[in-house]
């Protein structure tokens, strides 16, 4: 009796593990795992972009500690904290120099002899600091002291090229999200209200579409300084267009369909309706597409740094970096660094793209796999 009943309770608990239900974002993430390249290239990039932002500890001129008879100074955290002075000046260490402390070479006249020491980053340059830098020469090759090289002015770049990898994705994401906010808010009335909201706001999209974006960027960087958020506004203007159109199909076609019917018949709201039934269900291909958003928002940036209407200098840039490189082409360092971090960034964005995509794809087989 003990062995049948056990064996019943076993062929009970498998009957109810084939009836556990896997939500379907659950589904999703289990088959975007699936999709190695796409995971992994999401996972380094997550974490490379996250590490970014701890670059002024990790890379930069600035000490971590200083330890100057008796009293502890960070200088590297120093700059982070608003409201207070931005450096050490040399003679707070004994330093005869002007203007602020260079800790570099604090640290090697205090290895020995003396009990003050240095706690240098781990790539102890900074991307602002050039040739006005004692030991900072114009296009020297990649060394151990400077890992990949120097540009025309001796500003580190492997140092500029990390952080312009952070204000890329920055620019990126911050582009995209405004976008969306914009293109699903415009896109989904057009689609729920129809009528005369949708023929207005078709009009206007059209006539505003044939702005020539690049000439207006060229003209306003001319009169005014550009800046970060100037270039998310002037980029803004029409790059959430396109995601209209995607929101405007979808509404219209769940907005005909049988749960939206019910909605309306049990006396739900406009607000309930849209936010709560056909929204979620419009998102697909707005999500799919995201990553791609990405790549073409950091596509842009580059594009407009190159020509010289980007961010203003010396901001981090690979568009700014290519350009040099492409003067002199004879510093090959100068062009493959930069060229080499887009391929690599955008190459892992294209694979986190196509993992989503295959993600939200219904059918079970995919030629991805």
């Amino acid at each position: 009796m003990g062995v049948i009943n056990k064996r019943e309770k076993m062929t009970q608990e498998s009957k109810n593990k084939k009836h556990v239900s896997i939500s379907i974002n659950r589904r999703r993430w289990l088959k975007f795992k699936g999709l190695k390249r796409g995971y992994y290239s999401f996972i380094a990039l997550l974490t490379l972009y996250g590490i970014s932002f701890l670059l002024p500890v990790l890379i930069n001129s600035k000490a971590l500690v200083v330890q100057y008879e008796g009293e502890y100074f960070f200088p590297a955290i120093l700059e982070l904290m608003p409201g207070m002075a931005s450096y050490y000046p040399g003679q707070q260490f004994g330093q005869d120099v002007p203007g602020e402390a260079n800790y570099r070479n604090l640290q090697k006249e205090w290895e020995s002899g003396t009990d003050n020491w240095v706690i240098m980053p781990v790539y102890p340059y900074n991307p602002y600091e050039d040739i006005t830098t004692e030991g900072n020469k114009m296009y020297e090759a990649p060394s151990r002291k400077h890992w990949l090289g120097t540009d025309n002015t001796g500003r580190d770049v492997f140092a500029r090229l990390f952080y312009a990898f952070n204000i890329s994705i920055s620019f990126a994401l911050i582009l995209t999200f405004v976008n969306y906010v914009l293109g699903i808010s415009i896109g989904g009335a057009m689609g729920f209200f129809g009528g005369k909201v949708d023929l207005f706001a078709q009009r206007i999209i059209e006539i505003w579409s044939s702005l020539p974006m690049l000439f207006v960027i060229i003209i306003m960087s001319s009169i005014i300084r550009p800046s970060f958020f100037l270039l998310i506004f002037i980029y803004t203007m029409v790059n959430w267009i396109f995601l209209t159109y995607y929101m405007r199909a979808e509404f219209y076609r769940e907005k005909a369909k049988d749960y939206v019917s019910a909605a309306i018949s049990m006396g739900q709201r406009n607000r309930t309706i849209i936010f709560k039934h056909i929204l979620p269900n419009s998102l697909v291909p707005v999500i799919t597409y995201f990553p791609f958003s990405v790549v073409g928002g950091i596509s842009m940036l580059v594009g407009l740094d190159y020509l010289g209407f980007g961010l203003p200098p010396p901001t981090p840039s690979w568009g700014q970096m290519l350009d040099v490189g492409l003067q002199n082409v004879s510093k090959w360092w100068m062009v493959f660094s930069p060229v080499t971090a887009q391929f690599l960034t955008l190459l892992a964005i294209v694979f986190i793209g196509e993992g989503v995509r295959e993600a939200f794809d219904p059918k079970v087989y995919s030629r991805l796999r």
